[in-house]
């Protein structure tokens, strides 16, 4: 599956897009493999309240199931102006 990272969560992580293999079942699982993988990740996800996720393009929670996603995007909340 295909994993993006928007704003500061890809200046953290260093990458606007892999693509990963996983066992995860649900979003949070991924981001705890994702977090294990090193420091930049863990550093990334090391405050979920501070992030927002989209499964398939649709925003879901860190609970959401993620068998048979092809894309799972990380990004800060957005502010309107």
């Amino acid at each position: 599956m295909d994993v993006l990272y928007f704003a500061w969560v890809r200046e953290r992580i260093g990458l606007p897009k892999e693509t990963v293999e996983t066992k995860a079942a649900t979003v949070i699982e991924l981001v705890e493999e994702l977090r294990a993988r090193e420091e930049r990740y863990a550093l990334a996800f090391s405050d979920l309240s501070a992030l927002r996720v989209a499964v398939d393009q649709d925003l879901t929670d860190f609970d959401a199931p993620i068998n048979g996603a092809r894309e799972v995007a990380f990004f800060p909340p957005m502010t309107g102006g």
